[in-house]
């Protein structure tokens, strides 16, 4: 049965009866500032089915913009002696990151309203 993330996202099920790496409730501070999973709005991922798994080798990134604006990723990790993470970014990092993520929850003029793109 898929079931809701913390931002209303419903998950599906593997069809090998695995579920997706799902973010992770996790709050993190990183020179003073407070980044928590569970009050940010998920944009981007790339947690999807390749044909083989979910995990794209064992890790997973996920995309998130702070109620204040912020960007950060989260990182998680299968893979034994690795921990998860979470990650700041400014805005032309999460840009790029946005822009490398297959799974796009948010679209881009939604997440980045204060960016102005033209023809280079």
């Amino acid at each position: 049965m898929a079931r809701p993330n913390n931002n209303g996202i419903v998950w599906a099920k593997s069809i090998t009866g695995g579920e997706p790496m799902q973010p992770r409730n996790m709050n993190w501070v990183v020179a003073g500032k407070r980044y928590r999973t569970d009050t940010a709005t998920l944009i981007a991922h790339d947690s999807y089915w390749n044909g083989h798994n979910w995990e794209q080798g064992g890790r997973n990134i996920f995309l998130f913009k702070t109620p204040k604006g912020n960007f950060f990723a989260q990182h998680q990790t299968l893979l034994p002696g690795e921990f998860d993470k979470i990650t700041p970014l400014d805005t032309n990092e999460a840009i790029s990151l946005y822009q490398s993520l297959p799974k796009k929850e948010v679209p881009f003029g939604v997440a980045f309203p204060c960016v102005k793109v033209e023809d280079a």
